[in-house]
């Protein structure tokens, strides 16, 4: 399992990294926002007949066509199965990746969305794919066979996720049911937003991905989500020039010297790790986090996902800010 989490830690750095590549390219048309901003919303849909298709609308700076409702869809990326079923589009998801394991209802197969394979693709008849990139042009091979392929990137923050949910909306034609959940996560963040205390100085945290101190920088995703709330990463220092694509490995001394306020265990379930287990690693104990009481169990899955749960993590790291805020 430990090995497993480490190439999916490499994998997600990987995807990230190739996102930002591509944002980094339309900045030169001087048309596009600077990497470090979320992508441009997608367009307004453009309805056709009264089933609201066919449907066009904006894609990443690319329009993207829907000829009609799909009924067999696949998604290749958990972060996309989550939102499918989020919106009501579940009925119509025929088969998922391995790793897509939530919600339960979910289809899941062995179908992988890092190393592909068409033949077993089509095989399950599907009018539309799902993917976060494109791997060994999988975009193409698919198109040869009349397969259509929708690729939503890595999202880069969680405003991009809302966004993400409303394309999902439109080209599996539930566009009232996203309408509603991007409206009630909206109302989630800003309530979670508001109710954060106001610190004279901020907290600082550390997130792992696995117990050899893997873990992320304020530039992923996952990074962000922490900013909205003012938190300081400890690792920003240990990646200053990105070579580590936002997810170096810190070293044991590096940081015990850091002493965060917070730490953020997103380990629980590919290691076992919880605030027991960090605290007997050998000079542990002694971290402020832990003589606090300010260690936090994650789910793995939700805390590297940019579906839908996303707004989970940031109410549980909100409650970790209160309750620390009042030690």
């Amino acid at each position: 399992m430990r090995n497993a989490r480490r190439r999916l830690v490499v994998a997600a750095a990987t995807i990230m990294s190739l996102s930002l590549i591509t944002a980094a390219c339309g900045n030169e048309a001087a048309t596009e926002p600077p990497p470090s901003t979320a992508p441009p919303a997608a367009s307004a849909p453009t309805a056709g007949p009264s089933d609201g298709f066919p449907v066009t609308l904006d894609v990443y700076g690319t329009p993207f066509t829907v000829e009609a409702r799909p009924e067999r869809i696949i998604s290749l990326s958990p972060s996309s199965t989550e939102g499918l079923f989020a919106i009501g589009a579940g009925p119509q998801v025929v088969a998922v990746d391995e790793y897509s394991d939530f919600p339960a209802a979910a289809p899941t197969t062995t179908l992988s969305g890092f190393t592909p394979n068409v033949e077993a693709i089509v095989a399950f008849d599907p009018d539309l794919v799902i993917v976060s990139y494109d791997p060994g042009d999988l975009v193409a091979s698919l198109a040869a066979t009349g397969v259509q392929v929708l690729v939503l990137d890595a999202a880069v923050d969680l405003e991009d996720v809302l966004r993400q949910l409303t394309i999902l909306g439109a080209v599996t034609g539930n566009v009232g049911a996203a309408t509603d959940v991007v409206a009630d996560l909206e109302l989630r963040v800003a309530n979670v937003l508001a109710a954060a205390p106001i610190l004279d100085e901020p907290l600082t945290y550390f997130h792992e991905l696995d117990d050899t101190l893997f873990t992320v920088t304020s530039s992923t995703f996952v990074g962000s989500v922490y900013g909205l709330l003012g938190l300081v990463n400890v690792a920003d220092a240990a990646d200053p020039d990105g070579a580590a694509f936002g997810y170096p490995q810190l070293s044991t001394e590096f940081l015990l010297a850091s002493d965060p306020d917070l730490v953020f265990l997103a380990d629980s379930r590919c290691c076992d790790q919880d605030a027991t287990t960090f605290a007997a690693r050998p000079g542990f104990a002694d971290l402020r986090a832990v003589v606090d009481g300010g260690v936090i169990v994650l789910d793995d899955d939700v805390a590297s996902r940019w579906g839908p749960r996303i707004v989970d993590l940031l109410e549980q790291i909100a409650a970790a800010v209160t309750q620390a805020a009042t030690r």
